[in-house]
């Protein structure tokens, strides 16, 4: 089994959604079902077939999360230090056309959230940024054609 890297907060937030889908959702749905079942023929019951539908995506997403939850490898960000690019950093990068700065987490695939500066240790500009220093240039492969991005500032925890 692979091991997943992930930060600590990011097992949280896993460990908190599949306690929610155990604890509220899954009954939840249950509740629909039984509710939809008192209506009659199921053949053409929409409520009931929709809550059966999102009972299927409930105990998936939970088996999901007890899979990846099981493989974590949790890195405690906090006892990282350096002057080198890694898993569990944060870097400042400057655009090197536009001069505009900004800061990334670099973290596991299953807590990124770019709306919250936290990007997968396996996107593009993540792999590009790995093992550099503060003052190195890098090119980042995008859609649109290539970024250089200058690294700004390295930190930890």
């Amino acid at each position: 089994m692979e091991k997943v890297p992930m930060t600590a907060d990011g097992l949280k937030s896993l460990e908190d959604e599949l306690k929610s889908l155990k604890s509220k959702d899954r009954p939840a749905v249950i509740r629909a079902i039984s509710e939809a079942r008192e209506h009659g023929d199921l053949s053409e019951n929409a409520e009931y077939h929709a809550a059966r539908e999102r009972q299927s995506f409930i105990e998936g997403r939970i088996k999901e999360l007890e899979d990846i939850i099981s493989r974590a490898d949790v890195i405690d960000v906090s006892k990282l230090s350096g002057d080198t690019v890694r898993f569990g950093a944060t870097v400042t990068v400057a655009d090197e056309d536009t001069d505009e700065e900004q800061t990334y987490q670099i973290v596991g695939v299953h807590e990124a959230d770019l709306k919250a500066g936290r990007i997968s240790i396996s996107s593009p500009i993540a792999r590009a940024l790995i093992g550099k220093s503060v003052g190195d240039t890098v090119e980042v492969k995008a859609p649109g054609g290539s970024k250089f991005y200058e690294v700004v500032k390295i930190a930890f925890g």
